[in-house]
């Protein structure tokens, strides 16, 4: 924490002096950003563009800010989720490479990115044969504006956040050119505390009522650094590596009551502090050759993830005051290697791309339970676990695009993937073994009727392959009667996906959706007594109908609005356990404003709220969830220093509740993570403002399930 503090307090004072700083060549930039200026959104065959270089936003905005007003997606800083809408999460690019981050680690990255190097957002809603078919969740693409100029450019940025604790994060990069070389470092630290509230029941024949409260605390220390060579006028080769090293702490009391037929049995009160250091690492090494029109490229990626945890609670009875002491130890390291080599051939009526790729997971766990009995920490044989999971992806895959005339553009691709998976398990001897080859077709048509309507239709069929940890038998203890599972026989999932979209003077765009998913899997509790048992099963399909609706305008040169609406309803088939499906609908919407408070264009305010209605999804109903966010936005020395203010979640709506159905119990969830917040951040920039950071494409999916 001291660290940060000195940083700030040097951070002011340079920014003081930056008040009056000479930034001509900034005037200059400006100057070419308003020359050559790109409709808002714009329709591509097999993507929506939303060019951020036309928007308000372009000036002083975090990357969050500039995805909450892109048009289909959905940000929630506060849970760590970002996702397109009618999609179950979603996978982030930055310049085509694969950021691999998720939950808190994706958000506060981009956070850290400014919307000064943001050229455009691609929302890639069904991918292309290019991309892994994993996930079902779309991908989101930001291409950052490119080097416009040699020489040296940087940036000093740190962030105050008042929520019930206080945090900091700051950030520092530096980027240089010269004909032959790019070059960028970049600098990143936080530390940050949270509180969250958790109530779960369980109500039936035998009931559990729980809560739990919650301090997370989180801090770090990342470096991001990439490097690029030109070898030839056609050729290059170039590097980026990420480390990041931190901790992921946790102190919970939790109270839990147990009952049977109505009747109290149990009553217990469990203080349990996590501490959990982890280490992670990302390495691309890639090469590039222009054969003329055509590219060819190669890349090998590698990353590695090191989490150590070791809980250690206290767990006791409130009527006998009888305590148990226990210690949980996990020690998990995830490896992922792949390779990949691509060829893009431009002829004059058609463009053809294929390539292959091989890629392997490996993730050993070790996780251990000790008893506090009679002075000492004596291990429990039949609740630790020794777990080898090992996982090999081989796919290829070609597509093909061709524009027919000036209205009519086409896009069909090919992609195989072939699988080979083992897990074992040194405790309970258990060996699973799994090999599947599945095609995944895709195809693009668009139809630009004039200039002001374009219509697409869009096909795509995609797996869902599950998450170590929802593989992995270990038994994670919250207190000695609750515990997490993963399961080794788990299967994947297959989705089709079918699309028509419609965008109208490139300010009103309509998605009409339809998605079909079988042997869907997902997390599911059981009570038994007084053990709770959390675990992933195979258990359902569904179809889902939607309509996502969104408008985008300027009034009067100074207000910019986003106004977004999302409709669903799904069906839901229940294949296996107790569970009661509740078919229904979801709606949400959300305005954005943003304006313009002065003609220099130095002072914004921004108005944004967003309300997700009662829905109904799979087995479970969702009440309401809204937030209300303000700020401004403001720059001084021509732009050279910036700050910005703002309160997000202003009523404490944005609460998670919810009801779960089965046919022998109702399980609720009243969830706040701390949502209401106070945040203040300030940039300075510094050097040659009109060089950009520049990532090279680097594929690298497969790390999104290293979770």
């Amino acid at each position: 924490m001291k660290k940060h503090i000195l940083f700030i307090a040097t951070l002011i004072c340079s920014l003081a002096a930056a008040q009056t700083k000479d930034t001509t060549a900034i005037n200059k930039i400006e100057a070419v950003a308003v020359n050559g200026k790109k409709v808002l959104v714009e329709r591509k065959v097999d993507r929506l563009v939303y060019n951020v270089q036309n928007s308000m936003l372009s000036q002083g905005s975090s990357g969050t800010e500039v995805l909450a007003a892109t048009p289909l997606l959905q940000v929630d800083e506060n849970k760590g989720l970002l996702s397109i809408a009618g999609k179950n999460g979603v996978s982030v690019m930055v310049n085509d490479r694969m950021l691999h981050l998720s939950g808190s680690e994706l958000i506060n990255y981009l956070r850290n990115i400014r919307s000064e190097n943001i050229l455009k957002i691609e929302v890639i809603t069904t991918p292309p044969a290019k991309y892994e078919a994993q996930g079902n969740s779309g991908i989101i693409n930001i291409v950052l504006k490119k080097n416009q100029n040699l020489g040296w450019s940087g940036y000093l940025t740190t962030t105050y956040t008042q929520k019930t604790y206080a945090g900091f994060s700051s950030a520092a990069g530096i980027h240089y050119q010269n004909e032959k070389i790019k070059a960028s470092v970049k600098l990143i630290g936080y530390d940050a505390d949270k509180r969250s509230v958790e109530k779960y029941n369980i109500i039936g024949q035998s009931s559990s009522v729980s809560k739990d409260d919650r301090r997370d605390m989180n801090d770090g220390l990342g470096l991001n650094t990439s490097f690029d060579y030109s070898l030839s006028k056609n050729s290059n080769i170039g590097l980026v590596y990420d480390i990041t090293k931190g901790h992921t702490n946790m102190d919970i009391r939790s109270t839990q009551t147990y009952f049977a037929e109505g009747i109290s049995t149990l009553e217990t009160v469990t203080d349990s502090k996590h501490r959990s250091p982890f280490t992670t690492q990302m390495l691309n090494l890639y090469f590039d050759q222009k054969l003329g029109e055509h590219t060819l490229s190669f890349g090998v990626n590698y990353y590695g993830n090191l989490p150590d945890t070791e809980i250690n609670f206290t767990t006791k009875n409130v009527a006998s005051n009888a305590a148990q002491i226990v210690r949980n130890i996990s020690s998990v390291d995830y490896k992922i290697y792949s390779g990949q080599a691509d060829l893009t051939l431009n002829f004059k009526k058609i463009q053809l791309e294929t390539g292959v790729k091989y890629s392997r997971f490996s993730n050993n766990s070790d996780i251990e339970y000790f008893n506090f009995t009679n002075g000492n920490y004596i291990i429990d044989p039949a609740k630790s676990n020794l777990f080898d999971y090992d996982e090999k992806n081989y796919a290829a895959y070609i597509s093909a695009s061709k524009d027919l005339g000036k209205k009519w553009s086409l896009k069909a691709g090919l992609r195989y993937e072939y699988s080979q998976t083992s897990g074992f398990s040194a405790t309970t001897l258990s060996n699973s073994k799994n090999n599947y080859g599945k095609f995944f077709p895709t195809a693009y048509v668009s139809y630009k009727a004039n200039e002001n309507n374009q219509f697409s239709i869009n096909y795509s069929r995609r797996i869902n392959r599950p998450y170590f940890r929802a593989l992995d038998p270990f038994r994670w203890y919250s207190n000695p009667n609750t515990y997490y599972t993963g399961n080794p026989s788990l299967q994947p999932s297959f989705n089709h996906n079918v699309e028509l979209n419609y965008i109208f003077k490139s300010k009103f765009s309509a998605n009409l959706y339809y998605q079909r998913t079988m042997n869907n899997f997902d997390q599911i509790s059981f009570l038994n007594g007084i053990k709770l048992v959390s675990t992933y099963e195979n258990y359902y399909n569904q179809s889902v109908y939607g309509i996502n609706l969104n408008y985008t305008d300027t009034y009067f040169k100074i207000w910019e609005s986003n106004i977004s609406t999302s409709f669903s309803f799904n069906e839901t088939q229940i294949t296996k356990f107790n569970l009661v499906p509740k078919n229904g609908q979801s709606f949400y919407y959300s305005l954005n404003n943003t304006f313009q408070l002065n003609k220099a264009k130095t002072f914004m305010l921004f108005v944004n709220y967003w309300n997700n209605l009662p829905s109904r999804d799979g087995y479970s109903s969702v009440k309401t969830m809204a937030s209300l966010d303000a700020g401004v936005k403001m720059s001084f020395a021509q732009k050279a220093v910036q700050v910005n203010v703002s309160v997000s979640d202003i009523f404490r709506q944005s609460g998670f509740r919810a009801d779960m159905y089965f046919t022998d119990n109702t399980q609720s969830f009243n969830n706040y993570w701390d949502a209401r917040r106070l945040t203040l951040s300030v940039t300075y920039n510094l050097g040659n403002q009109k060089l950009k950071s520049k990532n090279r494409p680097v594929n690298f999916e497969e790390k999104n399930r290293a979770q």
